[in-house]
């Protein structure tokens, strides 16, 4: 193990949580944690698949429906497309964690394009139970998944959370903040681009090394 994981590692025993790999038998577990915010409807399969991506998706029944068939076969993968946090047998938070090449709607977005060549992975999304927020769950999911994918080779992992230090309204962070990822080790390697709408929210490209 290299000397960022098992710092990443040690920096999620702290907070006392229990971090577990999805699985296919762990979907409900996945559901009570999207439930009343705005991954409820996606199971998180939204930064995987682009609009036209998301309206194929085989299978029967809603798109609801179909979304969690999807999760659930990427669950039965060897290596997970993310971690749950658990208080005891409690699930209080999720964290999608995965290769860039396999989030096609982040790699073909204009607010989250490429920095270089190098072959990272990315964390497109956390969430935490809204009764269990302020607690640090999302700092220790964030170490976590930078430790599983360090263990799964990685070089290196991103994230493009919102700019800035402002609050924002739950639904509106799911893909994080610049000082929450500041504080779990990652550095800014590119500021806001000008070439997106005004309307866009302004994203930063974060980037924490794993291997040396």
């Amino acid at each position: 193990m290299t000397p960022t994981s098992r710092k990443a590692r040690r920096g999620q025993d702290r907070s006392g949580l229990v971090m577990r790999p999805l699985t296919a038998r762990r979907m409900d577990d996945l559901g009570s944690v999207l439930r009343g915010c705005w991954g409820r409807g996606c199971w998180c399969m939204y930064p995987r698949l682009t609009d036209a991506g998301m309206r194929d998706l085989p299978g029967t029944g809603s798109e609801n429906q179909r979304r969690r068939s999807a999760m659930t076969k990427l669950a039965r993968r060897r290596r997970a497309p993310g971690l749950l946090a658990y208080d005891e047998d409690e699930p209080v938070g999720w964290i999608a964690v995965a290769p860039r090449t396999e989030l096609d709607r982040i790699d073909k977005s204009r607010a989250t394009p490429r920095v270089d060549e190098v072959d990272v992975w990315v964390i497109p999304c956390i969430t935490v139970r809204p009764t269990e927020r302020g607690r640090g769950i999302a700092l220790a999911l964030i170490r976590a998944a930078a430790a599983y994918a360090a263990e799964h080779g990685a070089v290196a992992i991103e994230a493009y959370p919102r700019a800035g230090r402002a609050r924002v309204k739950d639904d509106n962070a799911y893909f994080g903040t610049e000082p929450l990822f500041r504080r779990a080790g990652f550095r800014v390697i590119r500021k806001p681009l000008d070439t997106v709408p005004r309307n866009w929210v302004r994203r930063v490209t974060m980037r924490m090394a794993l291997q040396e």
